[in-house]
């Protein structure tokens, strides 16, 4: 009977020692995995694509970004008196479908608007989303090629962060319109990263994304870029944010040059900012001031 009971303790003791080192081996594989899983979710968001037709008074326009092609929506007004055109960026993971709405609104106000799918969105080419490194620059080329030489950028989310990069560098952006934006790149992703990403594991993730789309993380910073704006801003926010904080839009509100204006949205969270008429209304009140 002891005997049996031994080899029944050493029998365990055995299993214990292969699952110890299975697990182990398991946890230094996820481990040596994760940073590149980590880039992958930030460079890769998931792709919407649409094949709505243009609207009305829209032209498909393919535009020519930096060594990638964006397919977009050139739309003319009737009214030939001069404004500056308005530009929509949508955010992560979406595209240009959701400017449907803003198109329609100022296009009867009388301003021609320009909206394209970022790159790694939608229909335009390029695999990796780099928030606001080359976005910035597709935007300036955007502006060329639609003949645009002043323009109010109106951005959600990435889009709101690519406008203001976009501002700190082109005198062609007359005005902004800054909705749910992040402060910066890196602090935003390590405040959304799993639990199971360590500081470490988060910076290597940051270094393979950089290697991978060739690009620095914390030169994606609308805080960065905001000193160097002198164009006006209009930020708004939703206080029931979760996901991106106020306290990104307020720190980049703290950090802009006059004139600018900072609106927090009590009831709205991060994707419905923009569904309130008393919003619109206070945006094309703003915007008014500027023509």
């Amino acid at each position: 009977m002891a005997s049996n009971q031994l080899m029944q303790a050493k029998r365990i003791a055995a299993a214990i020692t292969v699952l110890t080192i299975v697990i182990t081996m398991a946890a230094a594989i996820a481990r040596s995995q994760l940073p590149a899983i980590g880039a992958g979710a930030l460079l890769y968001p998931a792709r919407q694509v649409s094949m709505r037709a243009a609207p009305p008074g829209c032209i498909e326009k393919t535009f020519e970004g930096v060594d990638v092609r964006l397919a977009g929506w050139v739309c003319r007004s009737a009214d030939l008196s001069p404004k500056p055109a308005i530009v929509y960026l949508h955010g992560i993971g979406d595209n240009r479908d959701t400017s449907t709405g803003v198109i329609d609104r100022f296009l009867r106000r009388g301003f021609d608007v320009v909206v394209y799918d970022s790159r790694g969105h939608g229909r335009s080419e390029g695999e990796g989303c780099t928030y606001g490194f080359f976005e910035k620059q597709d935007l300036r080329r955007v502006l060329v090629q639609a003949g645009i030489d002043r323009t109010i950028v109106i951005g959600h989310s990435l889009g709101a962060a690519v406008a203001l990069q976009a501002a700190a560098i082109d005198p062609r952006i007359v005005g902004v319109v800054a909705v749910s934006t992040f402060a910066d790149l890196r602090s935003i992703a390590t405040e959304r990263a799993p639990f199971v990403f360590t500081p470490a594991l988060i910076d290597a993730a940051f270094a393979r994304a950089e290697r991978d789309a060739r690009f620095v993380v914390d030169d994606a910073s609308p805080l960065k870029a905001a000193p160097k704006i002198s164009a006006p801003v209009f930020i708004i926010h939703g206080a029931l944010d979760e996901g991106t904080r106020t306290a990104h839009s307020e720190r980049v509100y703290a950090a802009l040059r006059q004139p600018k204006q900072l609106l927090i949205v009590p009831d709205a969270g991060h994707n419905d900012v923009l569904r309130s008429s008393e919003v619109w209304r206070q945006i094309e009140d703003w915007i008014d001031t500027l023509i």
